[in-house]
């Protein structure tokens, strides 16, 4: 063997060593014990040379991508690369792993390597192991965790489980013939068990990260050519693709990862289902073609359609929107599309959806923060007629539900459906507290902000006073730091003062806490105030302070 490639193939066993003492360094018995769905943590390595520069890491190869250009200034060939590196590689990977803990090493291990030559680019796979036990382990436990966890499960999963189960149930390596059925119904079955969960929506990025994974990586490769970037992908169909069953198999789950992301996913990732769609479509799928027009077909065309004189409605649960044109505005008008929505939702259909609406009408409602979107333009214009109020509170107790939001809302006004029906009636009579109250309790405070601007409306519009000071303590707890509310003056007056004060009796200290910064900015500052207090306001001041403080 010739004494420089000797001299490289130590160089690259010396990579390899260095790779295998820092993933050694990880407690991997710890990690994998997270969750039974986890057997190993490290399922790939890459080796990358060129100009006599060796780097392994834990990268993985596309060996579909060309190796890339030729190296004119290197020595090595890639008959070397092939017939003397590969070999003695694989045999010294091999080894390398035989003598790790279990844990470091997933069921599945591949060393692949990316070898700049003087012909051209070579992309090779180097090393392919598989620990048929582990597999075996894998799988059996991942049978347990689904008859267990899922379909006689009766309580929320974590969403680390769901990682690893969303992504081995598409690993081919685990299952070679893909069940697109089973699949589907277990990522339904994950979905209803964590109904109401604050980490759905962990869930079902879960879910769709893995499916776009393997719509990308997988499915896509076999019938089209990225002829974009890595970043900015752009399908062309390779011409001798065909699809046998245009209507079952894989493209049943490509189907359902479009489904999923332009149901849930940010707007931004819409322009990624909207592909995969099309992709389907290009390549004869006529259910592909039916979502983008029909939606899923799961509701009867009468349930998602209205059209007459007045209103004319239509819903897709696949983009998750409603489009309504009002014709004429009138009370009847938004009435029909109001009674159209409740049995929508009654029915099944995606709360976190939108309204496209076409009308001549601006309203807004007078709270900051909301976003000026069709959704809450419908509804403030809704709210005009009074006669209507009733039925926008029956919609609000069908929409409202936690962990969801309006689809045209984003970040800081991401708001829970029914959020604008519920803001405007509780802006318009304190008949509807009851409801703003038990709008609160589903608030999930910690994704939405809208309902500062609320509360501060509401404090605005009835006052503080015997009647507001229940709800607006409710409305307080479920605000964030961040909201302005100026009732500090109101609480000048003693009999508000005390109101709030047996308001706040019996709530533990963090809550008393909180609603104390809101309206003083704090318990120290209260105390201060407190003590320039005479008579009774100075102790009930001081119990105010004191209940926000102790320990």
């Amino acid at each position: 063997m010739d004494h420089t490639l000797e001299t490289l193939l130590d160089e690259m066993k010396q990579e390899i060593d260095r790779w295998a003492a820092y993933i050694s360094n990880k407690d991997a018995e710890k990690i994998v014990k997270r969750t039974t769905l986890q057997v190993g943590i490290h399922g790939h390595a890459l080796l990358e040379y060129a100009r006599d520069r060796v780097d392994v890491t834990d990268g993985e190869l596309d060996l579909t991508v060309p190796g890339g250009k030729a190296g004119p200034d290197e020595w090595l060939t890639g008959e070397q690369v092939r017939e003397q590196i590969v070999p003695e590689l694989a045999s010294y990977m091999q080894h390398k792993l035989n003598g790790m803990p279990s844990a470091l090493i997933d069921y599945q291990f591949t060393f692949d390597g990316k070898f700049r030559v003087r012909e051209g680019g070579v992309n090779v796979r180097i090393l392919e192991h598989v620990d048929e036990a582990k597999k075996k382990l894998l799988l059996d436990r991942i049978s347990a965790y689904i008859g267990n966890k899922l379909e006689a499960g009766k309580y929320p999963t974590k969403p680390l489980e769901t990682f690893f189960l969303s992504r081995h149930l598409l690993d081919e390596g685990l299952f070679p013939e893909a069940d697109p059925g089973r699949v589907i119904s277990v990522f339904e079955n994950i979905q209803q068990v964590n109904k109401g969960n604050k980490h759905l929506a962990e869930h079902r990025n879960n879910l769709s990260g893995a499916l776009r994974d393997w719509v990308e990586n997988h499915w896509l490769p076999r019938y089209f050519d990225n002829a974009g970037t890595e970043w900015q992908k752009e399908y062309k169909r390779k011409s001798e693709a065909r699809l046998d069953h245009t209507e079952q198999g894989p493209i049943e789950l490509v189907l359902y990862s479009a489904i999923l992301i332009l149901k849930y996913e940010p707007s931004y990732s819409r322009s990624v289902g909207l592909a995969m769609l099309n992709c389907a479509i290009e390549l004869g799928s006529a259910r592909a073609k039916r979502l983008t027009v029909e939606g899923s077909g799961m509701f009867a065309r009468e349930d998602i359609s209205l059209r007459d004189e007045l209103v004319e409605c239509t819903a897709n649960d696949v983009f998750a929107e409603v489009t309504i044109a009002i014709k004429q505005e009138t009370e009847e008008s938004y009435a029909r599309a109001l009674r159209f929505l409740i049995r929508l939702l009654s029915l099944g259909f995606p709360k976190s959806y939108q309204i496209k609406l076409k009308s001549s009408v601006k309203q807004w409602l007078p709270v900051k923060g909301l976003a000026k979107s069709g959704t809450h333009r419908f509804f403030a214009n809704a709210l005009e007629y009074p006669a209507l109020h009733p039925l926008l509170e029956e919609y609000a107790g069908v929409a409202m539900e936690t962990f969801e939001w309006y689809a045209d809302t984003e970040g800081e006004k991401s708001c829970m459906p029914g959020s604008y029906a519920v803001f405007g009636l509780g802006l318009t009579d304190r008949a509807y507290f009851p409801m703003v109250e038990q709008y609160m309790e589903k608030v999930d405070e910690e994704h939405q902000s809208v309902q500062n601007g609320f509360t501060a409306a509401i404090a605005g519009r009835h006052g503080v006073n015997a009647e507001t000071i229940p709800t607006l303590v409710k409305c307080m707890l479920h605000s964030g730091d961040s909201m302005k509310l100026k009732i500090d003056a109101d609480l000048g007056d003693d009999r508000i003062l005390r109101l709030l004060l047996e308001q706040v009796r019996g709530l533990k200290r963090h809550e008393v806490e909180h609603i104390v910064y809101l309206i003083w900015g704090g318990a120290d500052k209260l105390k201060r105030i407190a003590a320039k207090a005479e008579g009774e306001r100075g102790k009930w001041l001081s119990e105010l302070a004191q209940a926000a403080s102790r320990g």
